[in-house]
C-alpha cells in the first residue's frame, strides 16, 4: 500500500502536469501519513538536512559561473579558437559545434547552459553556411549533454553526494568517457556534413592571424586547466573550485572582455538563483522520497528480488540500461540520480561493479535522456535558440542518438574507459 501510494500518486501528479518538486513531496507526504512510521515534520526536516552539505554547495556557485563565462565572451572566443583547428575541413563549423560543446562542457557543468551557449553563437552562422537548421540544432542538442558527462558536473556533484563517493573522482572517471563521446560526434559531424555537400570555409587563417586569436582566448582556455588542475592537484576541493570559477567569470567578463555589463549582472544572478532554487528544491524532495523508500525497505527488498532472479552482471547493467533510458526520458535529471541512485546502488555493488563505474553510466544515460522527447530539456532549449519547431529538432537527434548509445553500451561494458584514470591517480 506503502509503495503503491509513493510512486502512484507521483506518476498521477507528474501525468496531470505537477511541477516534479511538488510532485515528489506531495507523494512522500502521502506515503509517510498512510505508513504513521514517523511524524509528519519528516518531510521539513528532511528539506533542510539534504542540502545542509559542502559538497552541494558546489551545485549554486557552478551554475552561476555557467552564466557569466557563457554572457562573457568566453563562449565567443572558444567559437574562434575552433575556427583555427576545424575550420579547413568539410563541416568545420558543425565540427566546431561540437568541438566548442565539449570544451564549454568544462565550464558549464550543465547540458541546457552549453546548449543555449554555443547555439546562439552558431546556430545564425550555420544558416548562413547553407546547414540544414534541424541538422545544426539535432547536433547542438546532442554534444550539449556533454556539458553532464565532462566534469565539473552538477549531476555528478549530486550522485557523489547520494553515493557517498568522491567528487574528485567522479570528475576523473567522466573525462575519458565524456571525450570519446564528443570524438565520436565530431566524427559524426564530418561525415553527414561531407554527405550533404558542405565545403571547408574558404577563407583561410595565417599562423599570424590564429596566434592573435589564440591569445585573445587565453584566458577563456585557462578555465578548465585552473578549475579542473585544481581539484585534480589538491589545491582546493570541488565546491572552491565553483566559487573560484564565480570570480574567474566574473573578473573576465567584466575587465578583460568587457562584454559583461554592471547592469546585466542582476538578471545573471536572477536566473541563476532561480536555477538554484528549483535544483536545490528538487534536490530536498527527491531526498525525503529517498529516505521514505529507506524506511518501507523498496531498495532492499528490490534488491533481494533482483538478486534471485538475475546472477548476470552483464544482465544487470544491461537492465540497468534500459531502465534508466525509459527514466531519462520522463524525469529530470537531478531528480533520477537521487530517486534511484538509492534503489539501485545495492543491486550493482553487491554484482561487484564500482559505484564510481555505475555512477558514470547512470549520467550517460540520463545524458540521453536530455536529447529524447517528452521531457528532453536540451531538445526544448535548442528549438526555442534555433527559433525551429521540437519536431525539427527532434529528427536532427536520430542519427546522433543511435551514436550515444551504441557507445553507451561501450562504456558500460568497458570499465576501463570509467575507472583507468582515477587508478591512474591512485583513487
Amino acid at each position: 500500500m506503502i509503495s503503491l501510494t509513493l510512486f502512484g500518486l507521483f506518476t498521477l501528479l507528474l501525468v496531470v502536469g505537477t511541477p516534479i518538486a511538488i510532485s515528489l513531496g506531495l507523494a512522500s507526504t502521502a506515503a509517510l501519513l498512510i505508513s504513521g512510521k514517523v511524524g509528519i515534520n519528516f518531510v521539513p526536516q528532511g528539506l533542510v538536512t539534504a542540502i545542509d552539505s559542502f559538497p552541494l554547495m558546489a551545485v549554486p556557485f557552478f551554475i552561476l559561473s555557467g552564466e557569466l563565462m557563457g554572457q562573457g565572451g568566453l563562449s565567443q572566443r572558444l567559437l574562434n579558437t575552433g575556427k583555427i583547428f576545424f575550420g579547413r575541413y568539410s563541416g568545420g563549423l558543425a565540427i566546431i559545434a561540437v568541438a566548442t560543446c565539449v570544451f564549454f562542457a568544462a565550464i558549464s557543468g550543465s547540458g541546457p547552459a552549453t546548449v543555449a551557449a554555443i547555439g546562439a553563437i552558431l546556430f545564425p552562422a550555420m544558416a548562413r553556411e547553407g546547414y540544414r537548421p534541424s541538422f545544426s540544432a539535432g547536433l547542438v542538442a546532442s554534444a550539449g549533454s556533454l556539458g553532464v558527462i565532462i566534469p565539473p558536473s552538477i549531476p555528478m556533484v549530486i550522485y557523489a553526494t547520494s553515493a557517498n563517493v568522491s567528487v574528485t573522482k567522479m570528475f576523473m572517471a567522466g573525462i575519458i568517457p565524456g571525450l570519446l563521446i564528443g570524438l565520436a560526434l565530431i566524427g559524426y559531424a564530418w561525415w553527414q556534413s561531407r554527405k550533404e555537400g558542405q565545403r571547408p570555409q574558404e577563407e583561410r587563417i595565417d599562423a599570424r592571424e590564429a596566434a592573435g586569436i589564440l591569445w585573445d582566448a587565453k584566458w577563456a582556455l585557462l578555465v578548465p586547466v585552473i578549475i579542473l588542475g585544481g581539484i585534480y592537484g589538491g589545491v582546493f576541493t570541488p565546491t572552491e573550485a565553483a566559487a573560484i570559477g564565480v570570480a574567474y567569470g566574473l573578473v573576465i567578463g567584466l575587465f578583460v572582455y568587457r562584454e559583461l555589463k554592471v547592469a546585466a549582472l542582476y538578471r545573471l544572478f536572477a536566473s541563476a538563483a532561480l536555477t538554484t532554487a528549483t535544483v536545490m528544491l528538487i534536490v530536498g524532495t527527491a531526498t525525503v522520497f529517498g529516505r521514505v523508500l529507506a524506511i518501507e525497505r523498496i531498495p532492499v527488498m528490490l534488491a533481494d528480488a533482483v538478486t534471485e532472479t538475475v546472477s548476470s552482471p552483464v544482465v544487470l547493467m544491461l537492465l540497468m540500461n534500459v531502465l534508466l533510458l525509459v527514466i531519462g526520458t520522463f524525469m529530470e535529471t537531478l531528480a533520477a540520480i537521487i530517486i534511484m541512485t538509492p534503489i539501485l546502488l545495492p543491486l550493482v555493488t553487491a554484482a561487484g561493479i564500482s559505484p564510481e563505474h555505475f555512477g558514470i553510466v547512470m549520467i550517460v544515460n540520463l545524458a540521453i535522456g536530455m536529447v529524447t522527447p517528452p521531457v528532453g530539456v536540451n531538445l526544448f532549449v535548442a528549438s526555442r535558440v534555433a527559433r525551429i519547431s521540437l519536431t525539427d529538432v527532434v529528427k536532427g537527434t536520430t542519427r546522433p542518438l543511435v551514436l550515444l548509445m551504441l557507445l553507451l553500451l561501450v562504456i558500460t561494458y568497458v570499465p576501463a574507459f570509467s575507472l583507468w584514470l582515477p587508478s591512474l591517480f591512485g583513487m
